[in-house]
């Protein structure tokens, strides 16, 4: 097994100076999937191909082209397209599609020469904070696992906290990078919107979705970042970067809406750990300031009516017609039907006819207008609070790990675990979870830190001060 955790740059150095092969490196993050996923079932598929891969990154070191990324480990989610590889986003409707092509992501991962191990479990289409929705069995968190890993990105965690990784990328519409590693005691970072391409990753509400890292350390993520945050001209969202303007100069004031955090169903250990958090940044010479959120504290019911709108816009094309899973039927109506009702499991359905409802005439004002009115002043909010403070912390989740199966039937709240993530998608900025300490009962607890749009580095800066990197 990898000792314990090894990061991205003495992995690299170890590697340069021959002390360790690409092979031996990749052959050791097997031998842990192979011990461990059957149980922990983070990994839908190990690719066959990593021979070849770990030639090609042996090759750069000996010929001096090596990157810091060459030979590293990489689990990535199964939305995202990697040529002659099926991306299934975990739902029988796509269970035998195969990628014509590498999302920009993986193309750049493989410039590097980083190895992809394979394509990771998540919540289908990547609706879900538990990564129980997969059509594929639900993943197991490698600390306790009679609990979720959280969600969607839950296998991409899981396979970094059980070891069989160095680095993972999933994608967070609502904080489905950041819950999933506050829950499985990692760093997540969902960047700014715009600043990593979505080309090649399938869309579940495409102005909420952004691809970022998941690692063990902050270092990482930030290496793994600035690798891929390069400008894309096959992403009509991706920004120029003579755009992405820093502005900040201070760094230091951290707000902090109590309000908001004193909401109902906070863990009271969650909120012990939260309060330890800030006096630790108050030693490191953070000034720790209150500030009021009112407008974000609705963000997840903005967030509940945008994501099905455009879940059911961008989920119409699996129609069993053009692409996915097909079943015969006798009239077009019933191969809609049958199609639609194999191919997607009851969450997806779920959220697609609530999408189809708010979109609907005669609702579409009453909903869907209103809560684009209400995200262009949550947006608002935030350019207001930045001019009063560097940045914004809360606790990542309300809540610890929970148990498999324990909020399953109660949709509402499963969604509450996004209550603290969602206004950082709704406003396009930076986020990141830092490991902030354990429960009781050893379970993580997560701190989440936002910054203003394209302050990323800021976020970094403060989370290696913080875990003391």
């Amino acid at each position: 097994m990898p000792h314990p955790f090894r990061t991205i740059e003495e992995t690299h150095n170890a590697l340069k100076n021959g002390t360790l092969t690409v092979r031996a490196l990749v052959d050791e993050y097997l031998a842990v999937i192979t011990e461990k996923n059957p149980d922990i079932n983070a990994y839908l598929e190990v690719f066959t191909d990593i021979d070849e891969q770990v030639s090609r990154a042996q090759t750069m070191f000996d010929n001096g082209t090596a990157t810091m990324l060459t030979g590293i480990p990489v689990a990535m989610k199964d939305n995202m397209l990697i040529k002659g590889h099926v991306a299934s986003a975990s739902s029988k409707m796509l269970e035998s599609y195969v990628a014509s092509y590498d999302g920009t992501v993986a193309r750049i991962l493989k410039e590097h020469g980083a190895i992809l191990i394979g394509r990771t479990n998540m919540d289908e289409f990547a609706m879900g904070s538990s990564t129980e929705n997969s059509a594929f069995g639900r993943t197991k968190n490698p600390l306790d696992t009679s609990r979720v890993p959280g969600g969607s990105s839950g296998g991409a965690a899981a396979a970094l906290a059980m070891g069989g990784a160095l680095i993972s990328l999933g994608s967070d519409t609502g904080g489905s990078i950041r819950q999933p590693a506050a829950f499985c005691d990692l760093v997540g970072m969902k960047p700014t919107y715009g600043t990593i391409s979505r080309h090649g990753l399938i869309a579940m509400a495409s102005s909420l979705d952004q691809i970022g890292p998941m690692t063990h350390t902050v270092r990482d993520a930030e290496i793994l970042f600035e690798a891929l945050s390069v400008h894309d001209p096959m992403e009509a969202t991706s920004v120029p970067v003579e755009k992405r303007i820093s502005t900040h100069t201070e760094k230091k004031k951290i707000g902090v809406p109590r309000k908001m955090i004193s909401q109902e169903g906070l863990d009271p250990e969650i909120l012990t750990a939260f309060e330890i958090s800030l006096d630790k940044l108050k030693t490191q010479g953070y000034e720790i300031v209150d500030v009021d959120m009112p407008l974000s504290e609705h963000a997840l019911a903005v967030y509940y009516i945008l994501q099905p709108a455009e879940v059911s816009s961008n989920l119409a094309r699996f129609d069993g017609i053009r692409f996915g899973l097909s079943e015969d039927g006798n009239t077009l109506l019933e191969v809609y039907e049958k199609s639609r009702g194999k191919g997607f499991g009851k969450e997806v359905r779920r959220r697609m006819i609530l999408g189809a409802y708010i979109l609907s005439h005669g609702y579409y004002d009453a909903y869907y207008a209103k809560a684009l009115a209400v995200r262009s002043m949550i947006e608002k909010e935030f350019e207001t609070l930045f001019e009063q403070v560097d940045m914004i912390a809360t606790p990542t989740s309300p809540f610890l790990p929970f148990v498999a199966g324990e909020k399953v039937a109660d949709p509402l709240a499963m969604y509450m675990s996004d209550f603290f993530a969602v206004p950082a998608n709704i406003a396009g900025i930076p986020a990141i979870s830092l490991p902030a300490g354990h429960a009781k009962n050893g379970l993580p607890i997560g701190l989440q830190l936002m910054a203003p749009l394209f302050e990323d580095k800021m976020l970094f800066t403060c989370g290696k001060a913080f875990l003391g990197e």
